[in-house]
């Protein structure tokens, strides 16, 4: 028989090629640059899912790859991570996808080609809850991959009907629409950034100052009037949450809202990949076991800056021990 998961996460997987150096802008006319490069585990889903694993908890990945050695890589690295690959699905003559990140201090720009990322089906994710029976599904990449965007319903009401919650994170949509899914607020966890977040209610994501404060704060609240958890992510700043009316918080004198803020130094810094990826792994933990809200958003915090340690988004994702005892300095 099948054992049960703790976590089915859905979504896009790839290597990153994490691309770094003193100058990173192109020079054309076959102009050649010194960098460092290294291959690591890459795609949100990917990372959460590692993430997921590293903390504790029975997690597979349900994705597709391509018959390639890409492929193999991506999926001996999960492997390597704790993640369980039997939900993955390989597509005879395509090519898996790749992301390159180009490292600047905290930020980067990055370039990915979806290759097999996008023959995932809804059907593909219906059929690994109706095995695996997990606990909670985590969604992520939608705007990546189409049968997310179009059927992403099916997946979160096949995981309703098996007693399972679901979050989601949207990421950044390369085409740059933000097209809401009529489906989205039906998630019990909607996890984006603060630009994703005010890209999905068709706001501003330049406005500066209080303005801006105001704009984000409003953006959460229409994200959260459905009744799901909204947790925005303000990388350095730290993270605020509110609603959750489907997900109720025992003993939280805190209400419906909570922000946590993370102080600067608090741990050493690398890169920023996958932070707010690891930051999704350390709310589902906190979310299956039954934290009170401001416990679980700080521990989510701690599960995301620790992830900045080292580069790329897996190789200093934190312990459960880690993470706990970081949460509890955030809550001081």
């Amino acid at each position: 028989m099948t054992e049960q998961l703790d976590v089915l996460v859905v979504g896009d997987l790839n290597p990153d090629l994490l691309v770094s150096g003193a100058d990173l802008a192109p020079r054309w006319g076959q102009a050649e640059r010194d960098a460092e490069m290294r291959l690591v585990l890459g795609g949100s889903a990917g990372i959460a899912a590692a993430g997921m694993a590293r903390i504790g908890l029975r997690t597979a990945l349900c994705a597709t790859i391509g018959d390639d050695d890409f492929g193999v890589a991506a999926r001996r690295m999960l492997v390597e991570h704790g993640v369980e690959t039997t939900e993955l699905t390989t597509v005879a003559g395509s090519r898996t996808g790749l992301s390159i990140h180009l490292l600047a201090g905290d930020d980067r720009a990055i370039y990915t080609e979806r290759g097999a990322m996008v023959a995932l089906t809804a059907a593909d994710a219906t059929a690994a809850i109706e095995r695996r029976r997990p606990r909670h599904v985590h969604l992520a990449a939608v705007y990546l991959l189409p049968a997310l965007a179009r059927d992403g319903g099916a997946i979160v009401d096949a995981a309703h009907a098996a007693k399972a919650t679901v979050s989601v994170d949207t990421n950044f949509d390369p085409d740059e629409r933000f097209e809401l899914p009529a489906w989205l607020t039906s998630a019990d966890a909607l996890l984006p950034n603060a630009t994703e977040a005010l890209r999905l209610t068709g706001r501003d994501a330049t406005t500066a100052g209080d303005d801006a404060g105001a704009a984000l704060a409003a953006a959460a609240a229409e994200l959260a009037a459905g009744g799901a958890l909204v947790a925005v992510k303000q990388g350095a700043q730290g993270a605020f949450a509110l609603g959750g009316a489907r997900l109720p918080f025992p003993g939280d004198e805190h209400g419906d809202r909570a922000e946590i803020a993370v102080p600067s130094g608090i741990a050493a810094f690398a890169d920023a990949v996958g932070a707010g990826d690891s930051f999704d792994a350390g709310i589902v933990r906190a979310l299956v076991d039954g934290r009170p809200l401001r416990d679980a958003l700080a521990f989510a915090c701690a599960a995301g800056t620790l992830s900045t340690r080292a580069a790329g988004g897996t190789a200093a994702q934190a312990t459960l021990d880690e993470a706990a005892t970081l949460a509890k300095e955030l809550l001081r």
